[in-house]
């Protein structure tokens, strides 16, 4: 019953201080300050406090929250445990497996000692202009840099 009064106390000082805030023209935040006083006396017509006035002076609900705060703290000491080693060991080594199966390029990582799939040397029957092909690209970068100065 206490719980009760006390938040229709609060909800009347709330919307009070509403209305000063209104009659000073803010009524953005005087819409907010009342939509926060409304809460406290929408949460006694729900029945909510009385709920929560009930538990908080039970002494099963507070033996109910402390064992609920010690599976909290054995769920996260486990997870911490497991994040520093790692895993199982055949996690790991299933973790490793797959990771070497997934890879793009396996072998990519290992320096290359054949001549690959290109030729030794260009075949000399090109003429000299295809040879120049690739300067070609080069000269226009050249004449922008040239135009701008640099």
């Amino acid at each position: 019953m206490i719980a009760e009064t006390v938040c229709s106390a609060v909800s009347a000082a709330g919307l009070g201080i509403a209305a000063v805030t209104a009659y000073r023209k803010r009524f953005l935040t005087a819409a907010r300050v009342a939509a926060y006083s409304l809460v406290p006396i929408g949460l006694v017509m729900t029945g909510v406090v009385e709920w929560l006035a009930d538990t908080a002076f039970s002494p099963v609900a507070w033996a109910g929250f402390g064992v609920l705060g010690v599976a909290w703290v054995l769920f996260m000491t486990t997870r911490a445990v497991e994040r520093r080693r790692g895993g199982t060991r055949k996690e790991r080594k299933e973790a490793r497996a797959a990771a070497q199966r997934d890879a793009v390029a396996p072998g990519a990582s290992a320096p290359s000692l054949g001549t690959g799939s290109r030729p030794a040397a260009q075949p000399a029957s090109r003429p000299a202009k295809a040879s120049r092909g690739g300067d070609d690209d080069f000269s226009d970068i050249e004449a922008i840099l040239k135009k701008h100065g640099i």
